[in-house]
């Protein structure tokens, strides 16, 4: 990887990590369904998200693991995530999702909460975009942080 795109990587890292918010879309049937989630980036690059076990998006990834998420800042900076998506009842990533956003615990009591599902989100491209470019960047790297 050559010094541009390790650059482009690291904004986008910090873009993904200080927004905090992203959009991620999934599709119920032909619809696609956008809502805010706060993934949390791992430092091997992988995006896990924490969702209520009623949560519709549960049986829309079941159906269609295909989903994209779309983090943008004020400054009108972007990045679109397109990736595939799988629930999961890993304890160990659960717990480190509780331990890194403590908003969980209004919802939940604890990574063995039956309530709490895990989304494992893993990367397929990102596109990114600054207000100064005439056309998005395609990566194809990882999110790993280094």
């Amino acid at each position: 990887m050559d010094q541009k795109e390790i650059l482009k990587k690291n904004w986008i890292i910090d873009l993904i990590k200080d927004a905090g918010f992203g959009c991620m879309a999934s599709l119920e049937g032909d619809q696609p369904r956008v809502r805010p989630m706060m993934p949390h980036l791992t430092d091997n690059g992988e995006l896990l998200l924490a969702v209520l076990s009623r949560s519709r998006t549960i049986n829309q990834i079941k159906e269609n693991p295909r989903v994209e998420i779309c983090y943008i800042d004020r400054k009108m900076y972007y990045c679109r995530i397109t990736a595939i998506a799988k629930v999961s009842s890993n304890l160990d990533k659960k717990e480190i999702v509780w331990n890194n956003i403590p908003m969980l615990r209004q919802y939940f009591s604890g990574p063995n909460d039956p309530t709490y599902v895990l989304i494992e989100i893993d990367s397929n491209s990102i596109e990114s975009m600054t207000p100064a470019q005439k056309a998005p960047d395609i990566h194809s790297f990882k999110l790993i942080t280094e």
